[in-house]
């Protein structure tokens, strides 16, 4: 059983449908959104908007042209990867103590996979470097959307209701991501007739946000990640963003040299280099679906 683990060789299945459950878990859009698997080639997806309304035909009457608007959009996957180092013990010891190396790469990787979905998706930036990618501009919600309100810390309910009014009556609205400091500004609202009464309970000390006044929601630091001055992303989810992985993870076990440029090779250090890759590819298919509340430059 020396060579389970070699180039190219993937998960075990059972780790991989783990892998996925976890990065739900994690990520704000993946909460919000459905996903679905992607070609490693991407993916075109084809968006249908009925102009009109449906026509009443009188008997015998004639029939009228309603119109349609067709937009494709593709979905195309980006790379992404993380890799540690662990002790060569992993290349000699029994299955079993492969099998514990791979559920806790599994945990770990997928945490990361998940905050990075979010933060390339909402952000357009690099999780690792925390700059700004080429190959993500207009590409994520703060490159393209244009409706945004100002936060306004005393007042963070009207501010989510201002922006649902952006987004218009013909939009169901279907998901909220906010910030921490969205969290603990709307946590701080009482209800007027009892000042020690809070206006959202669920918001209290401990407790996993899942809905938010009748609205599916989730609370995350990836909105506001690498001081970004985002608070709250409201709108459709569930129709308008689009993600999913092309389903094979790669795991790569790497013996030799410094993959990692740390300056110390492998071999001399009685060590392997546990790689593993993702192919994540996401789709923003309606800008006007959603609304961004964004804080001033000096709050």
């Amino acid at each position: 059983m020396g060579n389970t683990l070699s180039r190219g060789t993937l998960l075990p299945p059972v780790v991989t449908e783990q892998l996925f459950s976890k990065v739900k878990g994690k990520s704000s859009l993946a909460r919000l959104s459905a996903s679905e698997p992607i070609p490693f080639n991407g993916e075109t997806i084809f968006t249908f908007s009925l102009d009109n309304e449906v026509d009443l035909v009188a008997e015998n009457g004639a029939k009228s042209n309603g119109g349609a608007t067709i937009a494709p959009f593709t979905m195309q996957p980006v790379k992404v990867e993380y890799g540690f180092r662990v002790s060569d013990e992993f290349r000699y010891g029994t299955e079993t103590v492969r099998l514990q190396y791979l559920t806790a790469f599994a945990d770990g990787f997928a945490k990361k996979v998940a905050r990075g979905l979010d933060i390339m998706a909402i952000h357009g930036v690099n999780p690792r470097s925390k700059q700004k990618a080429a190959a993500l501009n207009n590409k994520n919600f703060d490159d393209i959307v244009e409706n945004i309100v100002i936060f306004d810390s005393s007042a963070p309910q009207d501010n989510i209701q201002a922006g649902i009014g952006l987004i218009g009556d013909e939009i169901d609205v279907t998901g909220l991501a906010i910030a921490p400091a969205m969290k603990s500004a709307l946590a701080a609202l009482k209800t007027a007739k009892d000042s020690n009464l809070p206006l959202f309970p669920e918001l209290g000390w401990g407790s996993t946000l899942t809905s938010l006044n009748g609205l599916a929601a989730d609370s995350n630091t990836t909105m506001s990640f690498n001081q970004s001055l985002d608070r709250a992303l409201v709108g459709n989810f569930a129709d308008y963003f689009k993600w999913g992985f092309a389903r094979e993870i790669p795991i790569e076990v790497i013996e030799y040299g410094d993959p990692d440029n740390s300056g110390y090779d492998l071999k001399g250090h009685n060590q392997v280099y546990i790689r593993g890759e993702a192919y994540i590819g996401w789709g923003i298919l309606d800008k006007d679906a959603f609304a961004l509340v964004k804080a001033g430059a000096s709050a």
